[in-house]
């Protein structure tokens, strides 16, 4: 290539520099070299690495200030390694998934390799200084999932830029002056995550530099076959901001062409920092020289040409090429690099891998030392014996293959009571706590600040406690929040301006400006990735999905990325954004349903809570703002119009998560439900007390966490019955609590009848009110099931209605 004579040998590229990015380049595609090859000999599982994109990574870290974010994919080793933020034997023990958060400190071993999370929380779970650290949002793999949480990243910088009253978060920004550096793949950008999250930029003028690698291919398919014009860059030309309009601007550079990469970086940065504009660098002529992942190899779909074209414009061959060419090394000392390198590689691979088998190596020989005593004294200890042998001759045994023999040799134990048999089980014991605390701790937060450790506090009326709409309580709540806490910035389709369709937010954003109350367009998919990058750095975001069946919209990114941040992080990072929508009743087959079931199995990781009235919402928002979980919390649609008391502490009282409500005390039976279905048992109760049947009904206020105490089977054990009732689809909801409470609270012991539940029909509900009535669950179907179970068990009593 000719050399870049417009170049300049400044403080962004001097020779030290130069040599010290050729370094790192050339370590980098050794350990994608070699970390393929410890997965194709059984060392490793799954590989996935960014060998072709080093240079482009080497001048995007160029850029990166301390402060500044990475929201990237799995290629993106280099930049990393670059940043100082990875050393290589962390990216080795990442490859086999060594569950020590030392030696693994962006996954402790959660995630497969090439998922980057710098810790910004203490041993704590509190706050670190972001200002401080080079930032990488935890890594996920489904594809482009990791851009929509950009943009709240990049919009948090707007916020602490224009908004002085967040001048004392010091720890989470200098004054806006952090960009966010976004990472994809070009196969990826045709997804409507990233259309949804550059239109979004380009309207919300916030610094977010966008990368895309562009190799032209996503796995098989060439790029003709997925992006208009075969260019994401001309496909998005309309985006391009001029000198009258805003938008976005346009870069685009070739892969290899280092000199051209490092100022195309420093421009697009610049950018950014300065004027607050986003940036799309589209980074062309990319090369994969391994193909895809381990799962397979290039050459299937790649022409012969194609390959030979790739080999001539490796980026790491061209940056070799250029620094002859301009003077900055001679060939052997390229050749020393290249070396060093090879050997700085292989020496953290074998590091990392010895320390891998160390982290076994206690547990393994303490169980090989039980099952040799066991087969010793065993009365039939032949079994015990092979099982040991088997153990033995493992090729790399892990931890499974440990447990699984000390289980199968407790079989053959299961009549005696020797002291080989008693050292099996503390074994065993030990380590099913310390593998709980490898593989499964973390799923919500476990530091002072969980919402689980706010201190409850009830609600206080006084007589003169006025009787207001549902909607009205709302809004003086929000009027109070918004008020005493300057983090808390809500958002969504038509909460600005009209105070969001129901009027819970009506008349606030005249009041605290559109910074902190904004309007957004329909894309409920962003709407959420506003709402984690924002509570990602320490504003108290409360995001709204106008209504409940939109969630779906979102679901990918609240499954994938804000449910698994915490534990796929081991507890490095947290979004603490609360989720705001509305559901439950209403007529027809649109905003009507609740699919309770699909956010409780799809959302572990956030709370999701059911709240029966609007103040029982406003003690939830009290407690979710206090703590550092992220929350659903579904309001009641048909709620808003309902009288409620004003609580005279509306700014104080926290509902606690996990605690159901006692609304009718009973001896026949217990009903429970949640939110709108509320209403409905209880009028149930009256009329099923005019039959002298006595039912209690249980509010249970959330479904995740659930019935932390246990205290529905106390209910049950006076009733000995039980009807688990709500508006999700069979199976759905009332089953999932059915679970909860008779298999995990073991109430199947003090039932005398069948325990039932009650569901919507398994349809969306037809419109009209007829059309609801006969969708859902009514105050007829209620009473109904109930005197069946009386019925059952006092025909004489009771006897056959219909």
């Amino acid at each position: 290539m000719i050399a870049n004579e417009q170049l300049n040998i400044t403080d962004t590229l001097t020779q030290e520099k130069i040599l010290q990015d050729y370094r790192l380049a050339c370590e980098s595609r050794h350990a994608s070299l070699l970390g393929r090859r410890e997965v194709m000999g059984g060392r490793a599982k799954f590989g996935i690495f960014g060998d072709g994109k080093e240079i482009a990574q080497l001048a995007a870290a160029h850029a990166f200030q301390a402060g500044d974010f990475r929201s990237g994919y799995y290629r993106d080793q280099t930049f990393v390694v670059a940043l100082g933020e990875l050393r290589w034997t962390e990216f080795f023990a990442q490859l086999y998934a060594h569950t020590d958060v030392e030696a693994d400190p962006n996954s402790a071993g959660r995630q497969m390799n090439g998922h980057y999370a710098t810790r910004w929380l203490d041993d704590n779970g509190l706050w670190r200084n972001q200002t401080e650290l080079y930032n990488s949002v935890g890594d996920i793999a489904p594809t482009a999932g990791q851009i929509p949480r950009s943009i709240g990243l990049a919009y948090a910088s707007r916020l602490y830029r224009e908004n002085p009253h967040l001048n004392l978060l010091t720890t989470f920004s200098r004054n806006g002056n952090e960009i966010i550096f976004g990472t994809i793949g070009d196969a990826s950008t045709t997804q409507g995550m990233f259309f949804e999250t550059m239109n979004a930029a380009g309207v919300l003028q916030v610094p977010l530099l966008m990368s895309v690698w562009d190799d032209g291919y996503g796995i098989s398919v060439p790029v003709e076959y997925q992006t208009t014009k075969a260019s994401i860059s001309k496909a998005l030309a309309g985006f391009q901001r001029t000198d009258t309009e805003k938008g976005i601007e346009i870069l685009t550079v070739k892969g290899w062409d280092y000199p051209a990469l490092v100022e195309t970086y420093q421009k697009a940065a610049r950018i950014c920092r300065e004027e607050h504009v986003p940036v799309l660098v589209h980074v062309q002529e990319v090369t994969q020289p391994q193909g895809h992942s381990t799962s397979g190899s290039h050459e299937r779909y790649k022409t012969p040409e194609r390959l030979e074209w790739e080999r001539q414009y490796d980026c790491n061959r061209h940056f070799r090429h250029w620094i002859l060419e301009n003077g900055f090394a001679s060939e052997d000392e390229l050749d020393t690099i290249e070396r060093e390198a090879a050997r700085v590689t292989k020496a953290a691979r074998q590091e990392a891998w010895n320390a891998y088998l160390a982290s076994l190596k206690d547990d393994f020989d303490e169980a090989m030392h039980l099952l040799q005593l066991a087969a010793e004294t065993a009365k039939n200890g032949e079994p015990i014996a092979q099982l040991r042998a088997q153990l033995r001759t493992t090729h790399v045994p892990i931890r499974r293959d440990a447990v699984a023999a000390v289980k199968r040799a407790l079989r053959f134990l299961r009549t005696e009571n020797t002291e080989a048999k008693q050292g099996l089980l503390a074994w065993l014991n030990r380590t099913t706590i310390e593998n709980e605390e490898r593989y499964s701790s973390h799923l919500y937060s476990q530091s002072p600040d969980s919402p689980l450790k706010v201190t409850p506090v009830a609600a206080r009326y006084s007589d003169d406690s006025p009787l207001i709409d549902g909607y009205q309580l709302m809004q003086r709540y929000f009027d109070s929040l918004f008020n005493r806490d300057p983090r808390v910035v809500a958002l969504g389709e038509d909460v600005g301006l009209i105070g969001d369709v129901n009027q819970g937010f009506a008349g606030l954003q005249e009041k605290y400006g559109e910074l902190r109350i904004t309007d957004t367009g329909i894309r409920e998919t962003t709407i959420i990735g506003q709402g984690i990058g924002m509570a990602m750095r320490g504003l108290k975001p409360i995001v709204e999905i106008q209504y409940f069946d939109y969630v779906f919209y979102t679901l990918a990114t609240l499954t994938d990325d804000l449910a698994t941040l915490h534990y796929r992080t081991k507890g490095g990072q947290k979004a603490p954004v609360i989720i705001r929508t509305r559901g439950h009743r209403l007529e027809g087959i649109w905003h009507s349903g609740s699919p309770m079931s699909a956010m409780v199995n799809s959302l572990r990781g956030l709370h999701v809570l059911v709240p029966r009235n609007m103040t029982q919402a406003a003690g939830f928002y009290n407690t979710l703002i206090k703590g550092d979980d992220p929350a659903l919390v579904v309001e009641c649609l048909n709620g808003y119009r309902l009288k409620e008391r004003l609580p005279e502490n509306l700014d104080e009282f926290c509902v606690p998560l996990g605690v159901p409500e006692l609304l009718r005390e009973g001896t026949d039976i217990t009903i429970v439900t949640y939110g709108s279905m509320c209403r409905i048992v209880l009028e149930a109760a009256e009329q099923l007390r005019q039959f002298d049947i006595h039912a209690e009904v249980i509010d249970v206020q959330t479904l995740l966490p659930f019935d932390l105490s246990h205290s529905i089977v106390e209910s049950i054990k006076k009733t000995s019955r039980v009807l688990f009732a709500d508006e999700d689809l069979p199976g759905g909801g009332s089953a999932y609590m059915m679970q909860e409470v008779v298999e995990k609270q073991n109430a199947y012991r003090y039932l005398d009848s069948a325990p039932r539940t009650l569901s919507a029909k398994a349809h969306r509900p037809a419109y009209g009110s007829d059309g609801d009535y006969f969708s859902k669950p009514s105050t007829e179907d209620v009473f109904d099931i109930v005197y069946e179970l009386m019925n059952e068990a006092d025909p004489m009593r009771f006897p056959k209605l219909y």
